[in-house]
């Protein structure tokens, strides 16, 4: 373990020394423990935690956990501490008492040492461990309190709130409060030795270890003992007994007595320094024999420190200055008060209290009344310094930003005011003169400094001097009668010049020109506080601190006390002035006069100069002194104005207040350019207050009539409502004709159509209806009535106008007023839509809402402010118990407006969202309005409703175009009278039919009834949901069956689909009702309603759930007949849920009424019935079979016409084309399940037919627009599929019951016959309909005649009659019937028809393995030397599709990286584009691949200069996959099925999974089938390609491909059937080696090819295995040969080993090596060495001279430097 090297742990810097821990022992312990069960001290503690149990008697008591836990708490590591600090707080709430006692001895010591830990964390989790020890041991701690309780005193002054807290939480829980003095008084003198040892003794380097902590913490912990101490000695003095305070004080006087005690008064920390003051206080409180006896250390130290700023500081200094001044009455002996305690005191007020005013100016008055007559002496400077400084300090920085801080100054400064004057009431001249400096020189001076000040008018300044006044009047004899004393006459000289200065003060201010509107208000804000200072926010005032001063007069006790920060201006309604007809609590004359003087002053302005700011001022102090004195001083001044005689006739003038407001405010109104009127409108109902209630309502109608500007009688209404008493005086004013008939005048104003753009006085205009509309007393609304009601209906009126007049002018503006009017009036007056105006006008407004903004020409903002209203409306409307639904009223009209809309309206997309959105809002209101009552929902969805037969009209209005789908895919059968071309050219307006709006915004509503009404019984539910969901599922289908075509389709669905309706709600009704509503509209209507039925059925999955309930719908089969096409429609869908028994009886109805079919008209009906149950795999016997097959040849001879052979197809009817079809669909099903039946005669009916058909459908190429001869046309296309598959595979059993020349006539006669008109059958159809994007395009008959044509035999399409087509220059070798298959079917590989183009693809692909052939020997028309290598092209009209698909991919994929994959859309253009190139390229390596290996290397040397390859490779890496996962699979294992592994089949049949990835699929296809047909040529591309390209191909070549290809190569050389002469082959699939072993006589050769991990992108390695009578050289040239022929020729790895053997036999045979290339046989184009050097007769390959000379620059020969000839 040793080793001074070794690495030490983390943080020990220093290696380890027993001296050194021995020293750190006797530190912390104070001397060095003993060993284990010995101990050095004479106490029972334990200074060890013990190693091991047994060591004494008493380690016994300590458990093994407690033991480790303790053991931890001395680690140096502080999480370490920590976690053992709270687990062993855990263990002793845990452990049993007895346990947790053993550990008690132990305690102390530990608990002393972390209890001052560093880490506050490990202090707080201390004391909540000690606590739970306590509460666990109890009185089991006693023995150990006196080791414990002085850290314990220190904890609870701890410097950290939370671990002071919980060690007194700790201490209570030990201690009860009449037990905590007795626990103190047993440990005294050991808590005092603990902090007088800290405060005297201890240093920051004896508190902690120098050497393991660092200065900073060494110095914070011993300023935080320092602290705590301190604290300590006053918590420990407050909490015992006086008794035991005296017993303590010599101890106290040691400590008291220390020079080092009085310095921490000065002590740099702050914490320190507040400490002491505390303990000084604490001294002064409970020892004053002690501090009187240290009074010249004491009073120095604590009063001249009063300039101690410090936040924690200057609290206990002030409280300790408080207690000095009055527990010391000498103090001012030993401290010069002039120089050293006054002069800081006048510093410390300027400055405001430094900020620390709230601390600081409480405890001023107090100290003022103990300060004795030699520090005040001269008293007059004294005082005026003192007030001086005191208001200085408001000036300061802290005070100026501040208002709490003002507010306490301002409090400091009147408490003081009041103080001096109180003892200052004698009649001497120097008490005069000290009344007068204060009056004159400070408070005045102090108000006329708060007038321009906003902080100082808004404390409490104003309301303490009111106080103050208050407080003299009292004095004075004012206030009560026969309290006269001595003072009595100073009070009332005080308040005369009071009175006197402050009037002088006002009109100096007021009677001037330039009058300070600031201090105007201020003056006015004064005067209103002296008028009520009961109505002033007292919450600002500050409360003084608690310090106990004793008056020497009892009247002092008046004083008022509040708190609070914050201060306001005071508040008061008009109603409280109107209350109070004399002046409140002020009663001085002088008051009263003050308040005329002004009121008078300002009217003189005002008339002489046309001051506004004076008239503000006039209206500010009428509003708090509107009383007929004041009003009779203003009337004074009036003599000289004019009156109008009528006017005082009618009007009470003889009241000045009357007269006031007639001759002077409503002057004033009238004045034009008047913008603020508010302070008139407030004198105007100063006015009002000293007038009658019909005087009221004259001089308001008065007013009224006056023609004023509306913003005056809004702010006049405004005004009445904000105070009850105003309104109940003016409410007959306001319910008046006269305001009435303004206001309607004004509201058709404001609502003529074309109004200008609003203006302020608009505005105004517009709040004023608003007000009135919404304003509402007592239920009562503001204005009469019926005015109201007018006023509603114009509003309505105008928004009618607004929806039909929406262009004309700009509306918005207009309706947005009417919006925000109607917002008030809905959401404030309760019961205001029972209205029938009210109604109306909420209908416009959701009308509005509810229609594009194409149509109302409304911005979006304003649409949101009308839906906020709209929303706001309705919840009025429903939340009245009294509302009903009910014709005309808003829910009703509502409902039908939008009815109306879905079925007259043809609504776009975007026009049914907006309706949607707005009635889904209002449903919503109307549910969350109604509080689970559901009614008016019911009713409103029942009223939406259309009835049955509107349903029908729209229903029928639907396109019929449904019926195609359906119809080919013989999932329906029906019939379409007089179907015309033009008809089929499906393309839908951009307007949505009827049926599709009703069934969604139904759909929408019903999924909200369906969600209300969930609880309720089934009987109860409303019926109409039944029909919504039927309808839905309808319009759902009808999508369906169109297939979402053209757009607005699939917008439509994409839109129920996100209101969550695509699966029709059909949950939401019960199974069996939905079932029998379709069932009987299916049985009705048949047609689309059938389908419907058909798919909930399959959806739901019912056929297997619900068997019997769909059994039920149908009762008895028997009804069904006879059928009509309803019925059948009907049958189709439920025939394969039917029981065998009623197909049984279908079965018999139809073959009775086909065998009678002379009898029965309807015999397609019948067929139709039997083709279902026989699909439904019905039995049936074989003579009813033959019967019913007789009766068609019957029918051959007797109504050919029914046959419709060569027929003009477009003259036939649907119902002609639909009964030939159910033939020959019945011929099929024959074909496939009961071939045996037929005899010689049937099948030549059956053939022949079959021809007859085929022919009628080749000649009427040009009718297949028609769907019902698509149908004709796929339906013989069926047949001659069943039948190729019978006669390609049929059964022994079959070969002998079928006529013995039916065989060999099908090969002969009827295959060449059907293929004959079949193969060109597609071509016609192309050169019929161009455009396969037009819904004419039959695509359905491609698709079959394309299945049809995959069956056609190869020799068939060598031996077609298709017509002769050649290009001119084409080069070809191949005969004319296959070069004019290949020119006629190639360019279908681009035709935009997927079906076509896999066709195509499928007949080239039979006819490609034969095309080389053609090509005989290869490319020998020029001579040997013309070029390096022979090339020869595959066939020319495949190579130029190839090249147009090439650009078209060029510029399909120009935008994607090589990397990245290229989503294509299925079937759209580009989708043919990119499937044309791959299939292109599939049929090429097809024509590779068939290849020999001479004729391969020449096409590669094609593919090669035209850099086809390269293009393709590039393209395949943009339409491959970056994981080319198999679909439906999870996460990607090694088992996971990829594209590669899994073989791609490509049929016509178009599904819709399938085909989404069919490009990926076939791209990965491509990909593989070039790697494995063209190896080298992919290796040299690949090599060629850059390096972040190549390493891309490589990743994902070797994780998908490789794999793959190397066990394919590995498993094709063990299943090969090739043998060799001379040579075996063997693979090792593990390993991926191939071994090739060679013998010829005494020559034994083995090679081990190993294929690479990037096979076939990697070079092929050919290694030496054992070798035998081989000549080394020629050895290596046989292993190069080898590696030549596996890297460069294109082919598999036995081809390349079967060229190296044929290479070894010619050099066996004695043909020479080409001296180039060492081979006999060419490495690419596999020749034979034929040039030979005319001197030294050597033979080379011409491929090989040809690099020579041209990579030489010379024209020698290689071996002899001859010039070669």
């Amino acid at each position: 373990m040793g080793g001074k090297n070794k690495q030490r742990t983390k943080g020990n810097v220093r290696p380890s020394s027993s001296g050194r821990a021995a020293d750190a022992l006797t530190r912390e312990g104070g001397v060095i423990p003993g060993f284990v069960g010995f101990d050095t001290t004479v106490t029972s503690e334990l200074s060890y935690v013990p190693a091991v149990h047994g060591a004494e008697e008493i380690d016994n008591l300590v458990d093994a956990d407690f033991r480790l836990v303790l053991r931890k708490l001395s680690k140096r590591d502080v999480v370490t501490r920590l976690k053992a600090v709270q687990d062993f707080g855990s263990m002793c709430q845990e452990r049993d008492a007895a346990e947790v006692k053993g550990v008690l001895p132990y305690w102390p010591r530990i608990y002393c040492k972390i209890s001052v830990d560093h880490d506050r964390r490990i202090r707080e989790a201390t004391q909540q461990a000690f606590e739970q020890l306590v509460l666990k041991v109890r009185r089991s701690l006693a023995p150990f309190l006196k080791s414990l309780m002085g850290h314990w005193i220190l904890s609870q002054c701890d410097t950290y709130t939370p671990a002071a807290s919980t060690a007194c939480q700790a201490f209570q829980a030990a201690f009860s409060p009449t037990k905590q003095p007795e626990a103190l008084s047993f440990c005294k003198d050991e808590i005092l030795n603990v902090l007088q040892d800290i405060l005297l003794k201890e240093t920051a380097d004896t508190l902690s270890d120098p050497q393991s902590v660092t200065t900073e913490e060494r110095e914070a912990k011993y300023v935080r003992m320092l602290t705590s101490s301190l604290l300590g000695v006053k918590r420990l003095l407050s909490l015992l007994t006086q008794n035991d305070r005296e017993a303590l004080e010599q101890r106290l006087a040691h400590l008291v007595n220390s020079a080092k005690f009085w310095k921490y008064s000065k002590h740099k920390t702050p914490q320190v320094r507040g400490a002491f003051f505390e303990m000084v206080c604490a001294l002064c409180e409970f020892t004053p024999a002690l501090v009187q006896a240290e009074a010249a250390r004491l009073c120095p130290a604590v009063l001249l420190s009063i300039d101690d700023t410090d936040p924690v500081v200057l609290p206990p200094v002030w409280e300790a200055v408080l207690h000095v001044v009055s527990k010391v009455p000498d103090c001012w002996t030993h401290v010069n008060a002039k120089k050293g305690f006054l002069p800081k005191l006048w510093t410390l007020l300027k400055e405001g209290g430094k900020g620390m005013a709230k601390a600081l100016h409480p405890n001023l008055m107090p100290l003022l009344s103990t300060l004795p007559q030699q520090v005040t002496d001269p008293t007059l400077d004294f005082y005026t310094t003192f007030f001086t400084s005191l208001t200085q300090g408001l000036s300061s920085e802290r005070a100026a930003t501040s208002p709490s801080e003002t507010a306490v100054i301002v409090n400091s400064v009147v408490e003081c005011l009041k103080y001096c004057i109180l003892h200052n009431t004698e009649k001497k001249e120097d008490q005069r003169k000290i009344r007068t400096m204060l009056i004159s020189q400070q408070l005045l001076p102090l108000l006329e400094k708060s007038l321009g000040n906003p902080s100082l008018q808004n404390g409490p300044l104003f309301l303490l001097v009111t106080e103050m006044l208050v407080s003299w009047e009292k004095r004075s004899g004012l206030l009560s009668v026969g309290e006269a004393n001595d003072s009595t006459g100073v009070f009332q000289e005080l308040l005369a010049d009071f009175w006197e200065e402050l009037g002088l003060l006002f009109v100096s201010y007021v009677d001037n020109d330039e009058a300070d509107p600031q201090a105007l208000e201020g003056i006015a804000t004064l005067l209103q506080v002296m008028r009520y200072p009961e109505r002033v926010n007292r919450k600002h005032i500050q409360k003084k601190k608690s310090v106990k001063i004793c008056f020497s007069k009892p009247e002092d006790n008046e004083e008022t006390e509040a708190e609070g920060d914050n201060v306001e201006k005071p508040v008061q309604t008009v109603s409280e002035l109107g209350n109070e007809k004399t002046f409140g609590s002020l009663q001085t004359q002088c008051f009263e006069d003050v308040v005329c003087q002004l009121a008078q002053l300002c009217l003189v302005n005002v008339n002489e100069k046309n001051s506004e700011r004076h008239l503000v001022f006039l209206s500010l102090l009428l509003r708090s002194f509107h009383t007929q004195r004041v009003f009779s001083s203003l009337g004074e001044l009036d003599d000289s104005v004019t009156k109008d005689v009528e006017q005082r006739d009618e009007l009470n003038v003889k009241n000045p207040a009357v007269q006031f407001l007639l001759e002077r405010v409503v002057v004033w109104l009238t004045e034009k350019g008047r913008t603020d009127t508010e302070h008139l409108v407030e004198m105007v109902f100063s006015s009002l207050y000293c007038c009658s209630r019909q005087d009221t309502t004259r001089l308001l109608n008065h007013i009224t009539m006056m023609d004023l500007q509306w913003s005056i009688i809004l702010q006049i209404i405004q005004r009445a409502c904000a105070d009850p008493q105003a309104l109940d005086s003016c409410r007959d004013w306001l319910k008046g004709s006269v305001l009435g008939e303004q206001l309607l005048g004004l509201a058709e104003e404001l609502c003529k159509v074309g109004h200008c753009p609003p203006s302020s006085t608009s505005s105004h205009s517009w709040t004023l209806i608003s007000l009135v509309l919404s304003q509402h007393h007592n239920n009562e609304p503001l204005i009469g009535e019926v005015y109201m009601e007018k006023i509603l209906e114009k509003l309505h009126a105008t928004l009618s106008e607004t929806k039909s007049l929406s262009d004309a002018g700009n509306m918005e503006p207009l309706v947005s007023f009417i919006s925000d009017v109607a917002s008030t009036f809905f959401s404030s007056v309760q019961d205001c839509l029972l209205l029938l105006s009210a109604e109306e006008l909420l209908l416009s407004i959701f009308q509005l809402t509810a229609q594009d903004q194409t149509h109302t020409h409304l911005s979006n903002s304003l649409l949101d402010k009308l839906r906020k209203v709209c929303v706001a409306g309705v919840q009025s409307l429903v939340q009245h118990s009294e509302y009903e639904v009910k014709e005309g009223g808003f829910l009703h009209s509502a409902a039908v407006w939008v009815k109306n809309q879905l079925l007259t309206v043809s609504l776009d997309i975007k026009c049914l969202q907006v309706l949607v959105q707005a009635v889904e809002s209002l449903v919503e209101t109307i549910i969350s309005g109604c509080n689970q009552d559901s009614s008016f929902l019911i009713q409103f969805f029942t009223l939406l409703m259309p009835s049955q037969t509107e349903w029908n009209r729209i229903r029928l209005a639907l396109p019929p175009q449904w019926i195609k789908a359906p119809l080919l895919s013989s999932r329906h059968r029906g019939v379409c009278e007089k179907p015309s071309r033009d008809m089929w050219k499906f393309q839908l307006p951009n307007r949505l039919p009827a049926h599709l709006s009703a069934c969604a915004l139904l759909g929408r509503v019903a999924r909200n009834v369906a969600a209300v009404t969930g609880d309720v019984k089934e009987a109860q539910r409303p019926s109409h949901l039944n029909d919504t969901v039927s309808e839905l599922l309808h319009a759902l289908q009808w999508c369906k069956e169109v297939e979402y075509s053209p757009t607005i389709v699939s917008a439509y669905h994409k839109l129920l689909t996100d209101w969550g309706l695509s699966d029709g709600l059909s949950s939401q009704v019960p199974t069996t009702r939905l079932l029998e509503t379709l069932y009987s509209r299916s049985v009705e209507d048949g047609g689309l309603w059938s389908l419907t039925l058909e798919n909930y059925i399959h959806t739901n999955n019912l056929a297997t759930t619900c068997s019997a309930t769909i059994r039920e719908l149908n009762k008895s089969v028997e009804s069904l007949f006879p059928v009509s096409q309803s019925k059948l429609s009907t049958l189709q869908v439920l025939c394969p849920t039917m029981t065998n028994k009623d197909r049984d009886i279908l079965v018999t109805l139809a073959t009775a009424s086909i065998i009678n079919w002379e009898e029965d008209d309807n015999v397609y009906g019948s067929l139709v019935v039997l083709l279902c149950c026989l699909k439904a795999n019905t039995e049936m016997e074989d003579e009813v079979l033959q019967a019913i097959l007789a009766t068609m040849m019957e029918w051959r001879n007797s109504k050919e016409d029914w046959f419709l052979f060569g027929s003009d197809l477009s003259k036939a009817s649907a119902e002609q084309l639909n009964l030939t079809v159910e033939m020959m669909r019945f011929l099929s099903w024959l074909v496939a399940h009961c071939p045996t039946l037929l005899g010689s005669t049937q099948w030549d009916f059956l053939l022949c037919s079959m021809l007859a058909w085929l022919e009628a459908a080749s000649e009427n190429v040009r009718s297949l627009w028609n769907p019902w001869v698509q149908l004709f046309a796929c339906e013989i296309a069926a047949l001659i599929v069943k039948l190729n598959q019978f006669f390609a595979s049929p059964s022994p059993d079959a070969l002998e019951k079928l006529p013995s020349e039916l065989a060999g006539e099908w090969t002969d006669f009827f295959v060449e016959g059907i293929y004959n008109l079949l193969l060109p059958l597609p071509i016609h159809i192309t050169d019929a309909f161009k455009e396969p994007d037009d819904p004419v395009f039959p695509f359905a008959v491609l698709q079959s005649v394309g299945t049809a044509l995959t069956y056609v035999p190869v020799q068939q399409l060598n031996q077609n009659s298709l017509p002769p087509q050649f290009i001119a220059d084409q080069k070809t070798n191949l005969p004319e019937p296959l070069q004019t298959l290949l020119n006629t079917l190639c360019p279908l590989l681009l035709f935009k028809a997927r079906p076509l183009q896999i066709t195509v693809y499928h007949l080239l692909e039979k006819v490609m393995p034969q095309l080389p052939e053609c090509d005989g020997e290869g490319d020998n028309n020029k001579s040997d030397d013309d070029r390096d290598e022979p090339c020869l092209s595959p066939p020319a009209s495949l190579m130029a599709l190839l090249s147009t698909c090439e650009e078209l991919c060029d510029s399909i994929l120009a935008g994607v990286q090589v990397g990245e994959f290229a989503v294509v859309q299925p079937l759209s253009v580009e989708h043919s584009c990119i499937l044309g190139y791959l299939l292109a390229w599939k049929l090429l390596l097809t024509f590779f691949k068939s290849s020999p290996s001479h004729l391969r290397a020449h096409y590669a040397q094609y593919l090669k200069r035209s850099c086809s390859l390269n293009k393709l490779l590039l393209h395949l890496f943009k339409l491959m996959p970056e994981h080319p996962v198999y679909p439906g699979q999870g996460t990607e294992t090694k088992e996971t099925k990829t594209f590669f592994t899994e073989s791609l089949s490509l049929t016509v049949e178009t599904e819709s999974d399938s085909v989404e990835w069919e490009l990926p699929h076939l791209a990965c296809s491509v990909y593989y089938s070039t790697v494995q047909d063209l190896p080298a040529m992919v290796r040299l591309c690949w090599n060629s390609q850059e390096k972040r390209l190549s390493a891309a191909v490589e990743k994902f070549t070797i994780r998908y491909v490789s794999p793959v290809l190397s066990a394919q190569e590995i498993s094709s050389v063990q299943s090969s059937t090739q043998m060799f002469d001379s040579m075996t082959v063997k693979a090792r699939s593990a390993a991926r080696e191939v071994i090739a072993t060679y013998s010829v006589d005494d020559i034994f050769i083995e090679l081990v090819i190993q294929l690479p991990q990037n096979y076939p992108l990697g070079t092929i390695t050919v290694e030496s295995g054992r070798r035998v009578g081989v000549a080394v050289q020629q050895w290596r040239n046989w292993m190069l040969q080898l590696s030549t022929y596996l890297t460069h020729q294109n082919g598999s790895i036995m081809e390349g080993l079967a060229l190296w053997k044929n290479n070894v036999d010619k050099r066996f045979e004695g043909i020479e090596d080409c001296m180039i290339c060492f081979s006999v046989i060419h490495g690419s184009n596999y020749s034979l060495p034929k040039k030979a050097c005319r001197t030294c007769k050597k033979k080379f390959h011409s491929a090989c001279l040809y690099k020579w000379f041209t990579s030489s620059n010379k024209s020698t020969c290689p071996l002899c430097r001859e010039t070669f000839f």
